[in-house]
């Protein structure tokens, strides 16, 4: 089983550094299109501290965005979470992206988790086509999952999730409509320990396919448009220095399962690439290979991210991390840095994001993440 960890942590490993670097060749423009793409965005503190990896770190009350199998390996029997993300916060005040996550164990083998994702864009003003005001309208997206956990073995577990998503970005507003979508998720987690001479130590592995559903669109008229469908895998190598401090790096690959825009001519006659309006099934398999500058373009569709997490007494944790996107699929390249810490009751996470191609809409921008337990809770009343 180790060897097999391994394996799948030196291919994630070339994926982050030695492929990325090949597929730059390839100078087309062309990023993945999806509708309701908050649904990729970061929704915790901890995992935006580490450069956006969670599909392997150990598991924690917010690894329902990340890998509902972790949760079959949770230390607590209960805990909730909420969090909150202010979003380009350097041009307007507000919008923001909140976040309320929570699970109960049910033995020593099954977990259920669930947790309500909410975007709201902000207010906006309607008007005619001669420019007079209609109306204002405050946008909004939500997302509600609800995941089950298992544990198969002493080092396997797997995850399965529902999701409702909803999408009102117009309100109406002449012939549009709100969006709604239904989705899965499919998730496993591998974890073991390790011997490193004389410290001890542990390896994990997951994967995560996201959002495997329906297609959504704001309009009778037009052809609905793909979720972001999205495949996640992740290894952590975790080192106890010694009683007190442990050291653990992360590294995930990702990957939008929907496909790629392809070249047209003025007749809008695909010239190269694949027809992208197909269905769900068609989409997920269709999108290894469909890309118009072929196998080195489709390499540019992964990005990649790494973190690096140090924890003292488990107490209180040091991160930070980086995040890669080719140049030709959307040139996101950023560090994170953050901290945790711990208390009787609580978990309080922050982080912060230092953008390297553009300004970010978290540039310069604080999150943070509260997590209660509820054994902590429990024991605390008891005193």
């Amino acid at each position: 089983m180790k060897s097999k960890a391994l394996t799948v942590s030196t291919i994630l490993f070339l994926f982050l550094f030695i492929l990325p670097a090949k597929a730059q060749d390839e100078k087309i423009y062309n990023p993945i299109q999806t509708v309701v793409p908050f649904l990729s965005i970061s929704p915790d503190s901890r995992s935006g501290a580490l450069g956006d990896v969670g599909a392997a770190t150990s598991p924690d009350m917010f690894s329902m965005h990340w890998n509902p199998a972790k949760y079959a390996f949770i230390d607590g029997n209960g805990g909730f979470g909420i969090s909150y993300i202010p979003w380009l916060r350097a041009l307007i005040n507000d919008i923001n992206q909140s976040y309320v996550t929570g699970y109960y164990r049910i033995d020593s083998k099954q977990v259920i988790a669930g947790s309500l994702l909410y975007s709201s864009l902000g207010r906006i003003e309607f008007t005619d086509d001669g420019g007079i005001f209609q109306r204002d309208f405050n946008p909004n997206e939500f997302a509600v999952d609800a995941a089950y956990s298992r544990l198969f073995s002493e080092h396997w577990s797997g995850g399965v999730g529902l999701r409702f998503i909803y999408s009102n970005l117009t309100g109406g507003y002449g012939d549009t409509e709100q969006g709604i979508a239904f989705a899965a998720d499919a998730s496993a987690f591998y974890t073991n320990q390790l011997s490193l001479g004389s410290r001890s130590g542990n390896i994990s592995a997951g994967i995560n396919l996201s959002n495997i559903g329906s297609k959504m669109s704001y309009s009778t008229d037009i052809d609905p448009d793909f979720i972001p469908i999205n495949m996640r895998l992740g290894t952590t190598f975790l080192i106890n220095l010694d009683r007190y401090n442990s050291l653990a790096l992360s590294i995930d690959v990702n990957k939008l399962l929907v496909p790629t825009t392809p070249i047209y001519d003025e007749d809008l006659n695909i010239v190269d690439g694949k027809d992208p309006n197909v269905s769900v099934p068609v989409a997920i398999f269709q999108s290894f290979y469909d890309a118009p500058g072929g196998f080195r373009e489709e390499l540019q569709e992964f990005t990649q991210s790494i973190g690096v997490e140090y924890w003292y007494n488990q107490q209180f944790a040091i991160r930070t991390g980086y995040f890669n996107e080719a140049v030709y699929k959307g040139n996101r390249k950023y560090f994170t840095v953050g901290a945790g810490f711990r208390l009787s009751v609580i978990t309080l996470d922050f982080s912060y994001l230092l953008p390297l191609t553009y300004n970010s809409p978290l540039a310069g921008t604080l999150r943070f993440s509260l997590g209660f337990e509820f054994d902590s809770l429990r024991n605390l009343s008891q005193k």
